[in-house]
This record gives C-alpha cells, structure tokens and sequence, in this order.
C-alpha cells in the first residue's frame, strides 16, 4: 500500500513536471520571434489534438504569412481547430472565410461541404427549434447541386434525410399534441400537413389515420348543427385512405371509424327525419282547421 502510494506521488510529480515544462516552452514560443519555429510548434500541438493552443499560435502568424504559399494552409488548420473544438458556429463561419478567401483552392469543394456540414452539427434536439436544420438542408442541397460530381454528394444525400426525419418528427410530435390536448381540427390539418410535407414517408398511412381518428372526434364534439357534415369529412377521409394505402395494416382500424362514422349519420338522419314529418302534419292540420274556420264562417254569413 505504501508503494503504492510513493509510486502515486511520483506519476503526480511527473506530471505536474511535465505541464511545467510544456508551458515554459509555450510561453517562449508566444514571444519568440522565430516564426518558422512558431508554426512548427503550432502544428505540433495541432497533431497532438491541442487545437485550442494551435489556434492561437496560428492567428498570431496571420499577418506573418498572409499572401504567402504558407497562409492557406494556416488557415485550413485553424479553420478545423474550431471544428475540432466542437465550435460549430464559429468553424462554420471560418470555411465560409476560407472560401471567401481562397475560391480557387483545391480545398474549397471540401471546405464548401464543411460550411454545410456545420449547419448540421448545429442541429439541436427535436423539441427545440429546427432553423439549423432548416439551413444543413438548404446548405448541403446547394451543394449537391454545385457539386453533382463530388464523393460527398451521397453523404450529402444522408445529412438531408437525417434532417429531413428529424423535422418529420417534430410535426408530428406537433400533431399528436395538439390531438392529446384535445385540439382535434388542428390535429386533423396537422396530420394531413405532415402527408403533404413527406410524402414518400413510410408512416403515411399512420398520419392518414391519425387525420380520420381526429376529424371523428372533431365531429363528435361538435355542436348537433354541424355533426353531420363533419363525419362525413370522416367518410371522405377514409375513401380516400382506401384508396392509397388499400394494403395498409391500419385500414382494419380506419374502416372502424368509417363505420362509426356512417352509423352516426344515418342516425342524425333518423333523428331529423320524425321532426319534420310532424311539422308537415301540423302544417295540414293547421290548414284543415283553418279552412273548416272559413267555411263556418261563411254558412253564418250567408245565415
């Protein structure tokens, strides 16, 4: 145990040597003059994974190197450091510079894909706000186009459908919410919207019968007046459910709600029916009555 200790204290002296050492020789590096050695240095600690200390270094020799063979590759380097660091905005805005600066690079279709690729990197998780989605898909299609040719146009291909699936499931995630809560005609535009929007999505089928599912109980819950127009919304969601997706697992359920459906038409119509046939009979009643008035009427006058 106490060998064990010593041996502890030891790695810790070590190390603790070792740092010293390191930033003893950062910080004559920083102040040399020898620029040469300086970015030596700088590459050293970019090969070593140190990216923020080589970030530095190289932003000190911009103006050392700037309009030299040496430059480009500088910033290449620097531009990856924030990359490498995870700062996505800030790297996306450096391969932007890049571009910018060097658009005749043999680098600039690779730094063009990076710019894009950012974007992606920045997408949050889905229940926060997708505009960086939105972007990776404009970026990397603007991409694609540009550069039909490049090896990366099937992993361009891949980020777009990511992000595309990850938009997919925040509209739906959208629409079932609004069907939980009880909103059902907003679930019911929602879930036709999702179709809409993806439509070569394998779950249209399921948004088809989440729209019918929710125009039924929009139809339930409204007001006698309006019941029958609405479940026949319901029918005319399910034809055309029939229709497209005739092969669907789902059409048994849908067909439930059909059902339904028809029946609570055919009972509104049954309701309504007996109604008006006895305001017909009032009607000839009325009218029975009011001519025998008349003829008595005109017996006493004649009289």
């Amino acid at each position: 145990m106490r060998k064990m200790k010593i041996f502890s204290f030891f790695i810790s002296l070590l190390v603790i040597v070792i740092a010293t050492s390191c930033n003893t020789e950062l910080r004559r590096i920083e102040k040399s003059k020898d620029y040469e050695a300086k970015l030596a240095y700088a590459n050293k600690m970019y090969e070593k994974k140190k990216y923020m200390t080589a970030q530095s270094l190289y932003e000190s020799l911009f103006q050392v190197y700037k309009g030299t063979e040496k430059y480009e590759p500088i910033y290449y380097n620097y531009c990856y450091c924030s990359y490498k660091l995870k700062d996505y905005v800030q790297a996306g805005f450096y391969f932007k510079n890049y571009l910018d600066n060097f658009p005749n690079s043999p680098r600039a279709v690779e730094m063009d894909y990076m710019q894009a690729y950012c974007y992606y990197k920045q997408s949050p998780k889905i229940p926060l706000d997708q505009a960086n989605t939105i972007k990776a898909i404009s970026a990397m299609q603007t991409f694609i186009n540009n550069y039909p040719t490049s090896d990366k146009v099937a992993e361009g291909n891949l980020v777009i459908e990511l992000c595309r699936q990850k938009l997919e499931r925040k509209e739906f995630n959208n629409a079932e919410l609004y069907y939980n809560l009880g909103y059902y005609k907003a679930a019911a535009i929602s879930f036709k919207s999702l179709m809409r929007n993806y439509p070569d999505s394998d779950k249209s089928d399921g948004y088809k019968y989440m729209a019918i599912k929710a125009y039924y109980k929009y139809a339930e819950h409204s007001i006698w007046d309006k019941q029958k127009e609405r479940y026949e919304d319901v029918v005319s969601e399910y034809m055309d459910f029939a229709d497209h997706y005739s092969s669907s697992k789902l059409k048994p359920d849908a067909e439930k709600w059909y059902t339904l459906a028809k029946n609570n038409i055919k009972d509104i119509d049954n309701l309504n029916a007996p109604i008006s046939k006895k305001q017909e009979r009032k009607k000839e009643k009325a009218a029975k009555n009011a001519k025998a008035t008349n003829n008595t009427l005109n017996n006493i006058s004649n009289q």
